[in-house]
């Protein structure tokens, strides 16, 4: 198994409010490290990457912070890109979402250089798929999908080398509940697959995660993009931008443990942990707990599902007892 390497980004440059430069050391604190050591990983803690200050500036031409958000980018992307060529599973500790753009530029970068086909998981609240014309604020944190895409400035879209990054086809968004106008359309426009807290509803978040994984195979470099806003309030009220309605509990590890059951985990985001707004740090011990499950914490043992989602789809079972031993 290939050894996991912790990276720091502690910032909330790109965020509407602050606190979330604090999230790297809530989740050392909540002992992230100790937990991916109990899953049989080697870990190796960088520590914490360096960067502009957050000058709590209005926006310019749309962007709040451009050249704060691009600096710290850029030494993700070259964190994360180097942890991966040295055949390491990186895990960004944030920090707020804005980081995300260096980090899947840098997963992108690397399966390219592979010829590996990549599929990212964007478990969110939101959909930060805005851009200048349809962000009430300008904060970055609501926009480095789109820029991903290839809808953005251009420090940010050019950031990996190639432009865009990402395609939308790539992407599959998990617990969306909270859209702007504009952004709505945008995002319907470019075609993002998207299972929102309705969908989720409406067919469980067994079929919902069955149809985002649905495709994985062993040429899959597969990276989890996880906000913890995704997350309900009442379960995780250590978030900068609540959402009523999220993922409880038992719904969020059941998204954890059907991505570690296709064994293709290869990147990690962990974003917008705010400990300011927490209580007793209980949102990182979550977000830890969630990780664990993420890396094969299970109940019972289980047998790999043959044939992916696929499969699991066309059985008459469901899959925590069709592969139970």
């Amino acid at each position: 198994m290939a050894p996991v390497s912790l990276i720091g980004a502690p910032t909330d440059v790109g965020a509407s409010h602050r606190g979330a430069s604090m999230g790297p050391e809530a989740l050392r604190v909540a002992g992230l490290a100790a937990a991916l050591t109990g899953c049989g990983r080697e870990v190796v803690d960088r520590g914490n990457l360096g960067g502009p200050a957050n000058p709590g500036a209005a926006a310019v031409g749309g962007f709040r912070h451009l050249g704060e958000v691009t600096a710290w980018n850029r030494a993700v992307h070259d964190s994360v890109y180097r942890d991966l060529c040295a055949g390491a599973l990186p895990i960004l500790l944030g920090g707020d979402h804005c980081l995300s753009i260096g980090s899947i530029a840098a997963v992108a970068r690397f399966a390219r250089d592979r010829g590996l086909d990549l599929r990212v998981l964007w478990i969110d609240a939101h959909a930060d798929f805005n851009t200048p014309a349809t962000s009430p604020s300008g904060s970055l944190h609501g926009m480095p999908l789109a820029c991903l895409c290839g809808f953005g400035p251009e420090p940010l879209v050019t950031l990996g080398g190639r432009t865009p990054a990402l395609t939308p086809r790539e992407v599959r968004q998990i617990g969306i509940r909270s859209v702007d106008p504009g952004e709505r359309r945008f995002l319907h426009e470019q075609g993002v697959e998207v299972f929102d807290m309705r969908f989720i509803d409406e067919v469980g978040v067994r079929q919902a995660m069955e149809f985002a994984l649905d495709g994985v195979d062993g040429n899959t470099h597969l990276h989890v993009s996880f906000d913890v806003d995704s997350l309900d309030p009442e379960i995780a009220p250590g978030v900068g931008t609540t959402v009523p309605g999220g993922l409880t509990y038992r719904e969020a590890q059941l998204c954890m443990e059907m991505i570690a059951d296709t064994g293709r985990l290869a990147s990690l985001d962990v974003m917008e942990l705010n400990p300011a707004l927490d209580v007793r740090n209980r949102t990182a011990a979550l977000a830890v707990d969630l990780i664990e499950s993420l890396f094969g914490k299970s109940t019972l043992v289980r047998k790999p599902a043959a044939g992916g989602a696929s499969a699991r789809r066309a059985s008459s079972l469901p899959a925590s007892l069709a592969g139970v031993l």
